[in-house]
């Protein structure tokens, strides 16, 4: 009787300390991920990308939108139906709100967007942010040098900007 009693206490304690172990799950926010665009400060109009921009391009995106279904914090939502509102507004990260309107139409609390500034062959920067959906207030944002024009200084930039600026806590007396 009195093994049994202890066990049932020992079970109780242990479900206890399991429940306040475990993170709290947030719930998640639908987020529209747009393609991450390029941009070439000298270039006078819309110029067509080279074929390994436009690779690299699609690599990134589809980096970006891995990495921020894989945190969990944000749901991405489809933007198929979108796309010609995206391919007339573009570039996104200059039209002033376009993308914003864009992700409310598609049903986003929030926008996701970015662009990579070729500033040398071998030296880009990377910028993205988190804006909402409703007011165009930005929520977080992050900018990394790539140096390096390959595949994989272009993917661990969206990566590292992910994991230490889109989705990390605020950094004490930094945010």
């Amino acid at each position: 009787m009195l093994v049994a009693r202890a066990l049932s206490v020992l079970a109780l304690l242990l479900s206890a300390a399991a429940a306040l172990a475990a993170p709290e799950a947030a719930p998640s926010r639908r987020a529209a991920v747009f393609g991450i665009e390029l941009a070439e400060p000298g270039a006078v109009g819309l110029r067509p990308l080279r074929p390994e921009d436009a690779r690299r391009l699609a690599l990134a995106t589809a980096t970006l939108e891995r990495e921020v279904a894989a945190a969990g914090t944000l749901a991405p939502v489809d933007l198929g139906s979108q796309a010609a509102a995206i391919r007339r507004d573009a570039p996104l990260y200059k039209c002033e709100g376009c993308a914003e309107r864009i992700a409310l139409t598609a049903g986003a609390a929030l926008a996701v967007y970015g662009y990579v500034q070729r500033n040398a062959n071998q030296l880009l920067n990377l910028t993205i942010t988190i804006t909402e959906a409703d007011s165009g207030k930005v929520l977080r944002g992050g900018q990394v040098v790539i140096r390096g024009d390959t595949d994989d200084t272009w993917l661990h930039g969206v990566r590292w900007l992910v994991k230490n600026r889109l989705l990390a806590e605020p950094l004490p007396s930094r945010s």
